[in-house]
């Protein structure tokens, strides 16, 4: 399935959503510089010090970035594109999707798709929603807008192709899971106290999952965010989970979309 006999496909993906992350759960949040100051943290320090460890070892990632995040932080979307990762489409304002509100997820969709634009002249061809929450039109809204990619769901450990209403083709589906994300082990809120855990506890599960993952042949699919990976203790474990990931010389590190494009080949050609 994977380029250059790969045995298994691999994306490290960062969830760039600073302050939007904070504001979209309670707008009161607006007036609590303590609260916000965890997502500023994320684009002050953490983005930087991921692309340095990223730049060390000559990896590509993708960085999935709300339109909010890109219009308050441009320069840090610019030295994403400097050093060659992709930029992906998160929403606006990182709103959870209402499938009551089908006018509003579209609002938020398109308006995400103007600031990436304006600020970087950026088109994605890659969605992420927030949370993982979804609609029913979320589809026919990435297949409208030309969107190569969907990397929300949970379904499955290797790509596969999404089926519109009408019965044609869909978007290509990049799956991922909470075991594979930072935020259930790094994320602290006095609002909602939560254990945090040691960098050993997460390295074992995310890396048992790449094994397994490496032995099935799939896409191990890791989810971190600036303002938690990017903690200086959390660098550390991401290099860790990168060497190990490079121990084996037979997983292919890649952008979502290169993945999606790679899925696709193997599609046409096996029908």
């Amino acid at each position: 399935m994977w380029p250059n006999n790969a045995k298994c496909a691999v994306m490290l993906t960062f969830d760039f959503d600073a302050e939007t992350l904070w504001l979209s759960r309670d707008p009161a949040n607006a007036r609590k510089p303590g609260v916000l100051s965890k997502g500023i943290y994320g684009a002050r320090r953490g983005v930087p010090e991921i692309l340095k460890l990223l730049r060390e070892y000559k990896l590509p990632s993708t960085f999935f970035v709300p339109g909010w995040t890109a219009e308050k932080y441009p320069d840090r979307i610019h030295a994403i594109l400097e050093d060659g990762h992709e930029i992906g489409h998160h929403s606006y304002l990182h709103e959870w999707i209402d499938p009551d509100k089908p006018l509003e997820e579209r609002e938020s969709f398109e308006r995400a798709l103007e600031a990436l634009d304006k600020v970087a002249g950026i088109k994605p061809v890659g969605y992420r929603s927030p949370a993982g929450e979804t609609s029913p039109t979320l589809m026919g809204l990435l297949n409208e807008h030309g969107l190569l990619y969907d990397s929300s769901l949970m379904t499955d450990v290797v790509p596969y192709r999404h089926t519109l209403d009408d019965g044609t083709p869909g978007p290509v589906e990049l799956p991922w899971h909470w075991s594979t994300d930072d935020a259930p082990f790094m994320m602290f809120a006095i609002q909602a106290p939560r254990p945090m855990f040691t960098n050993d506890h997460v390295f074992q599960i995310w890396r048992d999952e790449f094994d397994a993952v490496y032995e099935w042949g799939g896409l191990f699919n890791l989810v971190m965010h600036p303002q938690f990976t990017g903690r200086p203790s959390r660098t550390l474990l991401l290099r860790r989970m990168i060497e190990h990931i490079l121990s084996k010389p037979d997983a292919w590190i890649a952008t979502g979309e290169d993945v999606a494009r790679a899925w696709m080949k193997h599609e046409a050609a096996n029908g």
